[in-house]
């Protein structure tokens, strides 16, 4: 049998429903959206213009608002350096989180080896950020703050309208990474300027994402990081990948945030209150926190003895999967922290769309048995 799958925020299982949508895109739609001269190309535009609204209405934007990428990454890459560039004049001061993915810190940090100058503000033992010590950190010449609306370990969730407002005030952009968040909360874009997603984290295939970029009060400029055909208004170069928007869009409006959550979050907490450990420890936010999130650590326990004692029966991972082959402790866990004995003895569970009681109740007895095997020898 193959191990219960428990990593939902790694990647997620792509829905038959967004699959049964994308098909169709493969072998009989095939045309390139841009092609505007015959039915092929007009099938695809139509079908991309369909997703794009899909997205939109969901997140309160508009269509044209909507800049399909790669994936999260490629968006906040396009976020950050396309700001730093098309604003430089007006200021060359960032605000981020010391706990954003990679994602966002890499990025921050190659414009830090250009002469740009960021500020990685911290956070609580819960993970969420001092919405004072933010306002203290903006300056004359701050002109982007980014911080994540979930995070990808520990799953706390920051007060995203808050932070918004708080930017407006003082007339600073706001950009949010909203991978893990999307479809997974009620999530508009009222108070953001700039929102990363992806497909992967909801159901949809690995290698797309779109960004949003506000085109009113303020109209955001960007400096374009892929050059070659001006596809996306400019914004973003290359043939758009249709079935995969396809897939995107569909996925977006199947979720259902508000009954699902219920549901992911009762597995939640059904698997925290069987894994009566002694010595295990709630790393992040007690409530405000993804629903389908929980992140452990045990006491007298090798992290990756645990993993591999696991990895047999449960799909588990210790946080970021785009570092989980790292041997430091995670940076996130660091922060909120966490010393590194109890980080190395770290679990991340992302529970899922398609996971069951039964699944979290062998889960459970697992990581006991496996927990009390280890510190016997």
């Amino acid at each position: 049998m193959r191990p219960i799958y428990l990593d939902n925020h790694s990647t997620t299982r792509v829905d038959d429903r967004v699959l049964a949508a994308m098909l169709p895109f493969f072998t009989e739609h095939y045309g390139n959206p841009a092609s505007v001269t015959h039915a092929y190309g007009w099938e695809a535009e139509v079908a991309v213009k369909q997703a794009r609204e899909i997205i939109a209405e969901t997140i309160h934007a508009t269509p044209e608002e909507i800049v399909f990428t790669s994936g999260a990454t490629e968006a906040n890459n396009l976020a950050i350096k396309g700001v730093a560039e098309a604003y430089f004049s007006q200021g060359r001061h960032i605000i981020t989180v010391q706990t954003e993915h990679n994602a966002v810190l890499d990025p921050c940090r190659y414009l830090e080896s250009l002469g740009f100058e960021v500020t990685y503000l911290g956070v609580d033992r819960f993970g969420l950020i001092n919405l004072s010590e933010l306002e203290k950190a903006m300056r004359e010449d701050t002109i982007l703050v980014s911080v994540m609306a979930a995070n990808n370990e520990i799953g706390v969730l920051q007060p995203i309208d808050k932070i918004g407002e708080l930017c407006h005030r003082r007339n600073i952009l706001f950009h949010t990474d909203a991978a893990q968040a999307i479809g997974k909360i009620p999530l508009m874009v009222d108070h953001i300027d700039l929102m990363s997603i992806t497909g992967h984290k909801l159901y949809a295939p690995k290698g797309i994402g779109a960004l949003y970029v506000r085109r009113k009060n303020p109209r955001v400029q960007l400096s374009a990081q892929l050059h070659g055909g001006g596809h996306e208004r400019g914004m973003r170069s290359g043939t758009l990948y249709t079935p995969l928007i396809v897939g995107l869009g569909k996925a977006i409006e199947i979720a259902d945030p508000a009954s699902e959550a219920v549901q992911i979050r009762q597995l939640r907490d059904r698997l925290w209150q069987q894994l009566n450990i002694d010595g295990i420890h709630l790393n992040g936010h007690p409530q405000e926190r993804l629903p389908g999130n929980l992140n452990i650590s045990i006491e007298g326990v090798d992290g990756q003895a645990l993993l591999l004692g696991l990895q047999s029966t449960i799909a588990v991972s210790s946080g970021s999967a785009c570092t989980s082959a790292k041997i430091e402790p995670s940076h996130v866990l660091s922060a909120i922290g966490v010393p590194d004995a109890l980080a190395y003895a770290s679990i991340r569970f992302g529970i899922g769309r398609f996971n069951t009681e039964e699944e979290i109740d062998q889960a459970a007895m697992c990581v006991k048995e496996t927990v009390r095997s280890l510190r016997q020898t």
